[in-house]
This record gives structure tokens, sequence and C-alpha cells, in this order.
């Protein structure tokens, strides 16, 4: 069996986060967007605890963090319900698990908020990659943090 299909996810408020799911969120957190990406910024913005945000954690088959993303609802970061903080621990990272992490977090806006469409504020390095997710570019690059960024939005509604 490949790590991809042994990963065991999670989807999870803030409340239903253990101590030790909250820590390792925390630390992959900060040790990939704060230090790995040399990139001082306030991680801790106060959304993690709202009600209706959700923590889609995957988690390897030693127990290790490996795959994170935060889904929050419309009106919090965007007007739509977006999906951030998309991580994959350096350990996982080239096995495919990026793409299926941004499928279960789509799948879980898809089932949450099923009349939303779904922004996210990417870095710019990575279009190419949320291209492949169904998401398309509206923004023009912009600074975040000293990292180049684009707003690109999934429309999962049928016009």
């Amino acid at each position: 069996m490949s790590l991809l299909d042994s990963i065991q996810w999670k989807l999870l408020s803030f409340n239903e986060l253990s101590l030790d799911e909250l820590y390792d969120v925390l630390k992959l957190r900060v040790d990939v967007f704060v230090v790995e990406q040399n990139c001082p910024y306030p991680e801790l913005d106060n959304k993690d605890r709202l009600a209706d945000a959700k923590h889609l954690l995957g988690f390897n088959p030693q127990g290790e963090l490996i795959a994170y993303t935060r889904i929050l609802p419309a009106g919090v970061s965007y007007p739509e319900a977006s999906i951030g903080r998309v991580i994959i621990a350096e350990s996982g990272r080239g096995k495919g698990i990026a793409h299926a992490l941004m499928q279960r977090s789509i799948d879980a806006v898809k089932e949450l908020w099923p009349q939303e469409n779904i922004q996210i504020g990417a870095q710019q390095h990575l279009n190419k990659f949320y291209q492949q997710q169904g998401f398309i570019n509206n923004s023009e690059m912009y600074l975040e943090d000293g990292i180049p960024h684009i707003d690109m939005l999934l429309s999962l509604q049928q016009s």
C-alpha cells in the first residue's frame, strides 16, 4: 500500500481537535510558513476558532501529521468559501498527497456549503498546481508577507 493510500484523514472543527492534533497543526504551519519560507507573519489570526471553520488533517501510518488545510465559510477571508493554509510536510512531498488533500478539501466545501464557490489566495509559484484542481486566476499578482500571491476561484455553481 502506498503512502497516499494509507493516509488517515480527519475533518474537524477547532473544538474537536485534541490538544496533540492542535499542537501538530500549529507546529507544521509555523515550521513551513514561518521557518521554511523565512516569513515572519501573524500565523495565528483568530480564524481557526470560528464556529464554522474546519481543519482537514492527514496522518501517515506512524501518526504524524503530513497534510493540512483550513476550510473557511464565505465572508471570513473572501466573499466565497475558502481553503487556506495548504501544507504538505516535507516527508510527504512529491507523492501526490497535495492533490488528494485539495480534492478532499474541495469535497468538504461542497458538502458543508453546497451553494458556495471557493476562493483561494495561492502562492504564485503554485498557480499551475491549483489550475489542475480547476481554479482560475482572478487577480493580478500581489505581495502577501513578501511572497508573490494570486487569487484564484473554483466555480462550483453551474450557470
